[in-house]
């Protein structure tokens, strides 16, 4: 891990063929989800399961694909010029750099928030028995325009759904689900959650939390290295396949086989998946604790020098 300087010392330097590749091999990645929903877009084809990570989550395609270094890093050579066209970089001996300045007190708040709320999860054992029930809460005895993705069928149809969800025990335990849920299903919920109680309740097995790790990394943009924000980007397009396959809606038509949790197979296949998630997303939470850690840190540190 880096020294908590400022990009004016210490910084790692980048050769131009380096960052360079590092730029094209992001751009590429990205592309491979990014030029797929432009061209839905632009043919008005909407699509239930990929759309979410483009409209629930609201980090633009071109964002998304544009590679950036992060701080402390000085990318050396003549093609590096072309950064100072953006927002908060400048020209330092070697090459250009992003400015520690432009993280305000405002990015640092956010920082401290996302760095107490991966903390807190961090440190919770994952439970794995919540089945992906909040989708099928969602759309609990609800009729007409009041379901989500009314023009999906569901594979149960009304009455199965609302049965599965009766036998089942619905124990959600992120706020930004089960505030969508219908509301006859948030009594029948383990825990009644708020937003005031995030912190106590989210926990490391959770698809939302782990999906939501995009969001904390492009809520540091452009302070996170484009590599960061693309693995957790990754992680919440895979995670986001598991939640839809697992929901009562039938996307067969999509290409996409059910996971019937319904049914004893089915929980295990999706306990089987989600432990699998997690561990992929207790990797990248670790990375963004350790970059919050580090950018909270090196402001500090840059505070103490301008003194």
């Amino acid at each position: 891990m880096r020294e908590p300087v400022g990009p004016t010392g210490g910084a790692e330097v980048l050769p131009e063929e380096t960052w360079q590749e590092r730029e094209r091999a992001h751009a590429a990645r990205m592309r491979e989800w990014t030029v797929p929903h432009q061209r839905r877009q632009q043919r008005g084809e909407p699509h239930p399961v990929w759309d979410f990570l483009f409209t629930y989550y609201s980090h633009r395609p071109s964002r998304l694909q544009r590679w950036q270094p992060g701080p402390g890093v000085v990318l050396s050579g003549v093609d590096a010029r072309r950064f100072l066209e953006r927002t908060g970089y400048r020209e330092v001996p070697g090459g250009v750099t992003l400015d520690m300045a432009g993280f305000t007190h405002r990015r640092q708040h956010t920082a401290r928030f996302v760095l107490s709320l991966l903390e807190a999860t961090q440190s919770r054992t994952a439970r794995l028995d919540c089945f992906g029930l909040h989708e099928w809460a969602m759309v609990y005895r609800e009729t007409g325009d009041g379901i989500r993705h009314s023009h999906l069928p569901l594979r149960l149809g009304a009455r199965g759904t609302d049965a599965a969800v009766e036998s089942l025990d619905l124990r959600c335990t992120h706020y930004d689900a089960y505030r969508f849920f219908a509301e006859p299903a948030k009594p029948r919920n383990a825990t009644e959650l708020s937003r005031d109680t995030q912190l106590d309740t989210e926990q490391p097995g959770c698809l939302h939390a782990n999906m939501d790790l995009f969001k904390w990394a492009y809520k540091l943009d452009p302070f996170v290295p484009a590599e960061l924000l693309g693995d957790a980007f990754e992680l919440a397009a895979h995670v986001r396949e598991l939640d839809m396959r697992a929901s009562p809606y039938d996307l067969s038509g999509y290409g996409f086989t059910p996971v019937p949790i319904e049914t004893p197979h089915g929980r295990a296949e999706y306990a089987r998946a989600q432990a699998g998630l997690a561990r992929r997303a207790a990797s990248i939470r670790s990375r963004l604790i350790d970059h919050c850690r580090w950018l909270l840190a090196a402001t500090q540190h840059c505070s103490i020098r301008a003194k």
